[in-house]
């Protein structure tokens, strides 16, 4: 007989505590090691029932993001499945950045929790099927705009040769331009191309200009 799959689950309304409870002992599967309601019964339940998985809602007592970054941290072996009915995507990316691996929606199918808990057991992420989209296109999209830092992290001088670069202007002319020596110039381009990951003068420039057309048409 395989072993069951231990379970606690959270939500501070009974009635989906114990709807969720129903299901997972329904399915000859799953063993539901205890319930909380509130972030901080999380923590204690993780710590003395060692749950295989915990499912637990977003809106309970307590800093619930918070928890899920401690419970991933101090028992890895623990998967988190956020079970909510909160469908912001700020809300669904924090908690994935926190360290849960699994997002359902609920109103989803019973069946989408039952995939979900394999899944993340399986060292794999579960998105809700309604939401999946969004979720990864805001994901995608902040990993666009992080790809923006290196610009963001360029300091008056740096940005002003680039300015120039754009202009197609040489290391002398920008020299004269900033009232620098040539030398200096040279460093900053040396900087300038670790920076941005450029093996040469127009590839900086092709580099600047993508990050600035990224930044116009980020939100």
């Amino acid at each position: 007989m395989n072993k069951l799959i231990k379970v606690v689950v959270a939500d501070d309304h009974p009635v989906l505590l114990a709807g969720m409870e129903t299901l997972l002992m329904t399915t000859g599967r799953h063993n539901v090691v205890g319930q909380a309601t509130s972030a901080g019964g999380c923590l204690e339940l993780v710590r003395t029932a060692a749950p295989d998985v915990i499912v637990m809602d977003l809106s309970m007592p307590g800093d619930v993001f918070r928890t899920i970054s401690q419970i991933s941290t101090t028992a890895p072996d623990t998967k988190i499945v956020v079970f909510t009915a909160f469908c912001s995507l700020e809300s669904a990316i924090k908690a994935l950045d926190a360290g849960a691996t699994g997002f359902v929606l609920k109103g989803s199918a019973s069946s989408e929790l039952l995939q979900a808990i394999d899944m993340v057991l399986a060292n794999q992420m579960f998105i809700t099927q309604q939401y999946a989209g969004q979720v990864m296109n805001g994901l995608r999209d902040r990993a666009r705009r992080q790809g923006l830092d290196e610009m963001i992290k360029l300091n008056v001088r740096e940005k002003q040769i680039i300015g120039h670069l754009m202009q197609a202007r040489t290391n002398r002319e920008i020299a004269g331009e900033l009232h620098i020596s040539e030398k200096t110039v040279k460093h900053y381009m040396t900087g300038l191309m670790q920076k941005l990951k450029a093996p040469n003068r127009v590839e900086v420039v092709i580099a600047a200009r993508r990050s600035q057309e990224a930044a116009l048409v980020s939100p």
